[in-house]
């Protein structure tokens, strides 16, 4: 497994299976052209296994912070790990970007979801909230 930044609208497109719904070229475009945005891409054999968002905020009286946005995972590579070394790739991302923390939100019963971030070294809130402290 290999894991890419995506750096191009076709980089997005090749991976639109992973996603809800099919990525709007627009907003692709303008989620690339951020700065603060981030998509990883996870690739087995060259094909797009996985991916993670991650998306920058600054508040004046705490610093930089990175919002885990979305993770998704093609459900022919669920349980090798792909999930996990994405939200580490994220991780580690942040701290090169000077994040102070990482945090993002689940649902209260998706165990498959808390079980990842748990193994990424997520603490998990009551099921809800999950924190990484990186400083």
């Amino acid at each position: 497994m290999k894991i890419r930044r995506a750096a191009s609208p076709d980089d997005v497109a090749a991976a639109a299976h992973l996603f809800d719904a099919p990525p709007r070229p627009d907003a692709t475009t303008r989620f690339l052209a951020q700065d603060h945005s981030h998509l990883l891409i996870a690739y087995v054999d060259d094909q797009p296994a996985g991916f993670v968002s991650g998306v920058e905020t600054t508040h004046p009286d705490k610093g930089t912070e990175m919002f885990l946005y979305e993770l998704g995972v093609d459900d022919a590579f669920l349980r090798r790990g792909i999930g996990t070394a994405l939200v580490e790739a994220l991780k580690t991302l942040a701290v090169e970007r000077g994040c102070y923390a990482m945090w993002t939100g689940t649902a209260a019963g998706d165990a498959a979801a808390q079980a990842t971030y748990r193994k990424a070294g997520g603490s998990v809130d009551d099921g809800a909230f999950v924190s990484w402290d990186l400083s």
